[in-house]
This record gives structure tokens, sequence and C-alpha cells, in this order.
């Protein structure tokens, strides 16, 4: 059975995970006969947002604590992924994508990966396994990779900002899944585009589909 490294960047859409994509990457990898194992890194998120309100809250929260709501528990630090022992690797959006993993949120293309994500998908590369984003995610193998084809949907300050970091940006609709047959990367727009979860959950159900005829 083929198993899918995914990894969380939190709980929830303003600082975390985006949840619906969380858990329809879960469900679209075992619908589709495979199996996966929840990471994320043991770190403090970058702030805490009130996701009633929009405002920020005068608090603190840890990124892998976070995840583990969505993981039901079952989730491992990142730094205990090893890409030799998983198919592919899958990153749902949400802005903690940007906060957390990254700081796109605040450098745009001038941003920063955080260490223990970057090592993991130059080790998913060089071994050749796929590796799956959605939403806003593709922004962080635009920064480590070069010349990398990748959708963010069709946002105009977004691609021009990934396409200023060295990729090449495809405009998409609900479900599309552009391919980099090079890297072996796999994307598709999400909650980048205005989005009911039933279109969720076809992308990530396309995105997997397409990430397991790779394997």
């Amino acid at each position: 059975m083929k198993k899918f490294a995914i990894i969380l960047a939190g709980c929830g859409v303003y600082d975390g995970a985006e949840i619906h994509e969380a858990v329809m990457s879960m469900f679209a990898v075992m619908k589709n006969g495979a199996e996966y194992q929840l990471f994320a890194p043991d770190i403090a998120q970058h702030h805490v947002v009130n996701h009633l309100t929009g405002t920020e809250m005068p608090e603190t929260r840890n990124v892998l604590v976070e995840s583990a709501r969505i993981a039901r528990g079952k989730i491992k630090p990142l730094t205990e992924l090893d890409m030799r022992s998983f198919d592919a690797l899958l990153f749902p959006g949400g802005f903690g994508v940007a906060k957390n993993l990254c700081s796109f949120a605040f450098k745009g293309a001038d941003c920063d990966v955080h260490p223990q994500v970057s090592k993991v998908v130059r080790e998913a590369v060089s071994l050749r396994k796929p590796i799956g984003a959605l939403c806003i995610s593709p922004v962080i193998l635009a920064s480590i990779l070069d010349d990398v084809e990748i959708t963010i949907g069709s946002d105009k300050g977004t691609a021009a900002a990934v396409e200023k970091m060295g990729a090449k940006h495809t405009n998409t609709s609900h479900g599309q899944v552009v391919t980099d047959h090079k890297h072996k990367v796999f994307t598709t727009p999400c909650y980048m585009l205005d989005a009911t979860i039933l279109q969720i959950a076809e992308g990530a159900d396309n995105i997997v589909k397409v990430m397991l005829k790779e394997m």
C-alpha cells in the first residue's frame, strides 16, 4: 500500500492548516487505496487568530499541538519524517503554511522556508517522490525549487510573486491539477479560489489520483 506523508501547519485557516483541505486530503488518500501519516513542525505559531472575528489574540500556540486536533492525536514531529519510508509528500493549504511553514505572508517573493520543511522537500525531490501542494502551499515549492511549474489558482498578485521567485505559474480553475514532470510536483488551487467543500474534495481527490499514477 502506498503511503503519503501529509504536513500540517496548525489548525484553522487564518493561522494554521485549512481544515477542509487537510481532512479532504486524508479522505482522498484513503479513498484511493493508500494510507497516510500526519506530521507538523514542533514550533510556535506566528500568531493566533480568533476565527470568529478575524482579530489577533494575545496568546501563543504550538503548530504540532494544534495540528494534533485535526489528527485526533495521531501525528508526529516533522523532524521524524524520513522520506525513504514514504511514497509521496502532500501539503494542504491554509494561512499557516504562509505564516508558520514559510514567511510568504509577510515577505512575499523574498520569503524564507522553515529549515525542517525545506529539508523534507529536498529529500522528496532527490528520491523522485511525488510532491503535492494545495491552495497557497505551492509557494513553498516555488521558494525551494528552481524553475518549477505550479498553480495557486488565478490571483494575479500571488502569481506574480511566485514568478518573481523563479517559478512558472499556470492559471487554473476548480479541481484542475498542474503537473511539473521534472520535479514530480503536483498543485491544485482549492481555497485560493472561491470554493465549496465539494470543490475542495474534488481538488484533493484529483491531485491524489494523479500522484498515485506517478508512483
